[in-house]
């Protein structure tokens, strides 16, 4: 599955980092250990510890072909130059955490394929080595108890895997690769909207039929779907609110800045005093060194107390994460949802003048007012 920043997570939070591969993050979700330790218990009670220990393995073998299809996004999308973050592990399976989706169709289409086409790819090569091996008898190759074995199930499953990623419906590939299509020919939101309906209608189906059959993976699975595509649907409405406008139509011009003397007590007084929950920092010249942010300042009030210096505590805004009044107010939320902060300073072009900061919350209120004065406006024409 891929997913951009704005979508759903399935809580991304209980994440442990593995490895770092071709400056992605590779994380497993703590459930993941859950699911090894119930297979292992399971089958260990039901057949024997070697059936378990073999089938724990395919699973490990299974996942890696998961983290693969994932990989096989993430190189697809950087050749549109698109980073990804990071990739998580869930027991239903793996999500590449994309920046944002290729603004084409074809890209988008090139991009949700490359991830069933690697899973189409080991099954090929499994299928290759396989023919140069004994044929086994039918209760041998239903069994994972040989090395022949193994790798038939791993390939039958890679199989499974590309026709189940396949089903279109968001924000499972096969929705993405409908979309994409549906976006040749359709306005973009609208095509988002047909697909997010198909992938909820879908979901809704497989989740009856796992609250019918007691299927609890299956009702999980649902669940992703729905509300996949629900929050895919959701940002493509706000992409298309926010479509030609610039930054400086949302961004908070009114706010406070700590400089290098403040300390963590200055910060929470001015937090108390108004609704701005993260700080730019500046330097006597009110050049722009760094975000204070909410969270950062509560947990190191926590551990420091209030005479900390500011400047221990504040992240660095990197180039990429820093926009001017003139950035089209689109690719300004693509910025601000890939940003550690919750609110992206924003600067002057010639100068790097600190003029404004950029928030979810004032997005959300100016496409709110916008809406209200089109309704007032049909309401008027009327």
């Amino acid at each position: 599955m891929v997913r951009a920043a704005t979508l759903f997570s399935f809580n991304m939070k209980w994440s442990i980092h593995f490895v770092t591969i071709a400056g992605t993050q590779v994380r497993v979700h703590i459930t993941f250990f859950l699911l090894l330790a119930f297979i292992w218990f399971s089958t260990r009670s039901a057949h024997g510890q070697e059936a378990a220990l073999w089938t724990t393995v395919f699973v490990l073998a299974l996942f890696l072909c998961v983290l693969l299809h994932e990989f096989g996004h993430v190189f697809a999308a950087r050749r549109y130059g698109i980073r990804t973050p990071e990739i998580t592990l869930l027991p239903i399976g793996g999500v590449a955490h994309l920046e944002r989706m290729p603004r084409r169709p074809a890209h988008e289409l090139v991009v949700a394929i490359a991830g069933p086409l690697v899973n189409v790819a080991i099954a090929g090569l499994l299928f290759l080595f396989l023919r140069t091996q004994p044929p086994l008898g039918i209760e041998e190759a239903l069994a994972i108890t040989s090395p022949t074995s193994f790798l038939m199930a791993l390939m039958v499953v890679n199989l499974w895997l590309v026709v189940f990623n396949m089903i279109p419906a968001f924000p499972m590939d096969g929705g993405r690769v409908l979309r994409a299509l549906l976006a040749i020919r359709l306005d973009y939101g609208r095509a988002t909207a047909i697909a997010a309906t198909i992938g909820q209608a879908l979901a809704l189906v497989g989740g009856l039929i796992g609250f019918m059959y007691f299927h609890p993976l299956l009702i999980l699975v649902a669940i992703f779907i729905f509300l996949g595509a629900g929050q895919e649907a959701s940002a493509a409405r706000l992409q298309a609110a926010t479509n030609g406008l610039p930054v400086s139509s949302a961004m908070m011009t009114r706010f406070r800045t700590l400089h290098r003397g403040h300390t963590l007590g200055d910060a929470i007084d001015f937090l108390l005093q108004g609704s701005q929950s993260d700080f730019p920092v500046v330097d006597e010249t009110g050049d722009l060194r760094g975000m204070l942010m909410r969270a950062d300042l509560v947990r190191a009030l926590a551990e420091h107390g209030r005479g900390h210096p500011v400047t221990d505590v504040m992240v660095d805004c990197p180039a990429d994460q820093v926009i001017t009044p003139e950035l089209g107010l689109t690719r300004a939320l693509e910025i601000l949802h890939a940003s550690p902060c919750n609110s992206v300073p924003v600067l002057t072009e010639d100068d790097r003048r600190l003029v404004g900061l950029l928030t979810r919350e004032n997005i959300g209120e100016m496409i709110m007012i916008n809406s209200a004065l089109n309704r007032y406006r049909r309401h008027q024409a009327e």
